[in-house]
């Protein structure tokens, strides 16, 4: 089941481009989960757990299916309901909640994992977007980021994009407080083969624990 059918505080623009890209193919993931979250999230103990931009939903129905009750969140309908029909034998599990991060906070403290996969989270000035998906751990629970590494990015001008734009991993590491514990912050090989067209190869990683 999916929740709030309209998204509030989103750009409506933003909203369509996403949902148009999710129109354009039956599938645009492969149905695996990333396999930076198998790699870092097989150790952690199931509780609460935020997946933030879940998209068709394979991340979120791996931790579910591991123990995990998960809040999956996306501004798209369209991955959402994907999302959802491929959601065999995890009945209760997750919440498939259309919302838009960025804009609406998720509760403070309310998650023993909050999973950040290849979300375009844009620089803010006061970073107020990232101060509140840091602020959904409670203590003692991991924050987990993974992104394409910079070093496989380049600016595409002509689509109004440029990877200074969005957080890395280190970015993330010196804005947080000594109320927590850099456990990784890396570049990696990809485990898992490149996205057809593109060239990352390598996947910027930063696993952080918020301190009981």
């Amino acid at each position: 089941m999916t929740r709030n059918p309209q998204v509030s505080g989103a750009d409506r623009d933003d909203v369509q481009r996403w949902d148009d890209m999710y129109r354009s193919r039956d599938r645009i993931f492969s149905g695996n989960p990333n396999a930076v979250l198998v790699a870092e999230a097989t150790d952690l103990p199931p509780g609460r757990a935020l997946d933030v931009g879940c998209g068709e939903g394979a991340d979120a129905l791996w931790l579910a299916r591991r123990g995990w009750q998960v809040t999956a969140a996306d501004v798209s309908e369209i991955a959402l309901r994907r999302a959802a029909a491929a959601a065999t034998g995890v009945e209760g599990r997750v919440a498939w909640v259309r919302a838009d991060l960025t804009t609406a906070p998720p509760p403070a403290g309310a998650f023993d994992l909050v999973s950040v996969h290849y979300f375009p989270l844009r620089r803010r000035p006061d970073h107020g977007a990232l101060r509140g998906l840091l602020d959904a751990v409670a203590p003692g629970g991991t924050l987990l980021f993974a992104t394409h590494a910079l070093s496989d990015l380049v600016p595409r001008h002509e689509e109004g994009f440029d990877p200074a734009d969005y957080y890395q991993p280190d970015d993330i590491a010196r804005l947080l407080d000594p109320a927590w514990n850099v456990l990784i912050n890396e570049a990696r090989p990809r485990a898992a083969p490149r996205p057809a067209g593109t060239h990352h190869t390598h996947d910027a990683v930063l696993r952080a624990l918020r301190l009981p």
